[in-house]
């Protein structure tokens, strides 16, 4: 692990604590001194099958990279970017099964940001669903306003 201010591997732990799904730790840099928090999960034994038909493990990182690059620029908090995370993996968590297929995790995300932001849900979609051309854009943005339509009502 690296610190987040000056790049040193050198640091040591001033404080753990459990965060419920994670273990939080408060580090101090020995090169610099300032500090920072690492969380710290359990590694999933998940396996998620991609569109060619590979498996790869599960990687939280990776989905909350896709997550946040997609709310860039987004009037969305952190907290809410990690609890998008949080949900996913826990539905993922509840369906018991050992492997996914990624369209499964791509639609918890996109159920997820319908909710909270129509602008990173098509951005989110633009990558995952792979559009080909603008009239497959304009279809799922009729299906994403039709989908609020009838969570308004």
């Amino acid at each position: 692990m690296h610190c987040p201010h000056c790049g040193n591997e050198d640091h040591k732990v001033v404080d753990t604590r459990d965060a419920g799904d994670a273990i939080r730790r408060r580090r101090e840099c020995r090169n610099c001194g300032q500090r920072f928090t690492s969380y710290e999960h359990a590694a999933p034994s998940l396996l998620v099958i991609k569109r060619d038909g590979r498996r790869e493990p599960f990687d939280r990182q990776k989905l909350l990279s896709g997550i946040r690059i997609a709310t860039v620029k987004r009037p969305i908090s952190s907290d809410t970017i990690d609890s998008i995370v949080k949900h996913v993996e826990d539905q993922l968590h509840s369906m018991g099964r050992a492997e996914v297929k990624s369209s499964v995790i791509g639609n918890f995300v996109l159920d997820e940001l319908a909710h909270i932001d129509q602008v990173a849900y098509i951005r989110f979609a633009s990558v995952y669903l792979d559009f080909s051309d603008l009239a497959e854009i304009r279809t799922e943005l009729d299906r994403l306003m039709g989908r609020l339509v009838m969570t308004t009502q």
